[in-house]
C-alpha cells in the first residue's frame, strides 16, 4: 500500500478539519526549430500563479519571439487573472506585429473563453500543430482580432 502524508489543520473555533491544498502550476518553454516559441502551461492559472506566467510571457515577447503558442492543454483551471495575462500578452505581441495562438482542448477552460467572448479575440486551436502553423502563417503581419 502506498502511504501518503496529509497534513490536517483545524480552524480556530471550528470542528472542521481542513487539508491545505497547494495548487499545481508548471510552465515549460520550448523553442523548436520552426521558429515558434511554445509556452506549455500545466495546473492552475490564478492570482498566485499569474505573475510568473506573465513574467515568462513578457520575457518571450521582449526577447524577440514573434510567433508564440500558449499551450493550455494541461491547464485545469484559469481565472480572470490568467485571462488578463493572456490579453496583455496578445496586446504586446500585436504591437510588435507578431502573433499568438492558444491551444485549449479542456472543455471547462474553453467554456471560460466562450462566456467571456475571448474565443473571438484569440486564435484557439485543439492541438499544438495547428496553433504553430497559424502563428507562423501570420507572424510579422497583421493579427486579426488583436485588441
Amino acid at each position: 500500500m502506498d502511504a501518503r502524508r496529509i497534513d490536517i489543520q483545524r480552524h480556530p473555533g471550528s470542528d472542521v478539519a481542513v487539508s491545505p491544498v497547494v495548487p499545481r502550476f508548471e510552465l515549460f518553454e520550448e523553442h523548436p526549430q520552426s521558429g515558434v516559441h511554445v509556452i506549455d502551461v500545466h495546473g492552475e492559472i490564478h492570482l498566485s500563479s499569474a505573475p510568473d506566467f506573465s513574467e515568462r510571457l513578457s520575457a518571450a515577447i521582449e526577447g524577440g519571439s514573434m510567433a508564440i503558442v500558449i499551450d493550455l492543454s494541461g491547464v485545469e483551471f484559469i481565472d480572470s487573472t490568467g485571462l488578463s495575462v493572456l490579453l496583455n500578452g496578445l496586446r504586446q505581441i500585436a504591437a510588435r506585429k507578431g502573433n499568438l495562438a492558444v491551444v485549449c482542448a479542456n472543455p471547462t477552460v474553453l467554456r471560460l473563453f466562450q462566456i467571456t467572448g475571448l474565443d473571438h479575440t484569440f486564435a484557439i486551436h485543439e492541438d499544438r500543430e495547428a496553433a504553430c502553423e497559424d502563428v507562423l502563417q501570420f507572424a510579422g503581419g497583421s493579427s486579426d482580432g488583436a485588441p
